[in-house]
């Protein structure tokens, strides 16, 4: 069995109106699996899993909203794979590049910064249309 982090991206949407904004949540998931398709399979599910509006009760300030399961944005080996993961496994990466060394500090400070997302990952086998909704859990922190 080998060991694989799944990049789950999960939209707010709300219900009953139009949306200027999408708020995402980039969930990353560990995954048991014997083979790449076989975990892509196992992060499609759990991901469509947390789809939906937690019964009618999930709000995103303030508005009535459900979690829209958009697709496995990527899926990474795990380095170590073969064995469990322990402390201090690099369980995945992701690539970005600054403009300057002041907006990697204002990245690592968490204060607003230009950033370029440079993932080299193929494109995404489950782009899902984002109508498809199910059940959540999530909660906005």
């Amino acid at each position: 069995m080998k060991w694989f982090a799944a990049h789950l991206v999960m939209a707010v949407h709300w219900k009953g109106e139009g949306q200027t904004r999408f708020p995402v949540w980039e969930n990353i998931v560990l995954v048991a699996a014997k083979s790449e398709n076989e975990a892509f399979a196992k992060a499609e599910a759990y991901g469509q899993s947390e789809a939906g509006d937690e019964g009618g009760s999930f709000r995103w300030d303030g508005k009535p909203a459900t979690w829209v399961f958009t697709g496995v944005r990527k899926l990474t080996e795990c380095v170590g794979a073969e064995d469990q993961p322990g402390d201090g496994t690099e369980i995945t990466f992701n690539e970005l590049e600054f403009a300057s060394l002041k907006a990697v500090a204002d990245f690592v400070a968490s204060r607003p910064t230009d950033v370029r997302y440079r993932d080299r990952f193929p494109t995404p086998r489950s782009a899902k249309p984002v109508e498809q909704t199910k059940r959540g859990k999530r909660k906005p922190a």
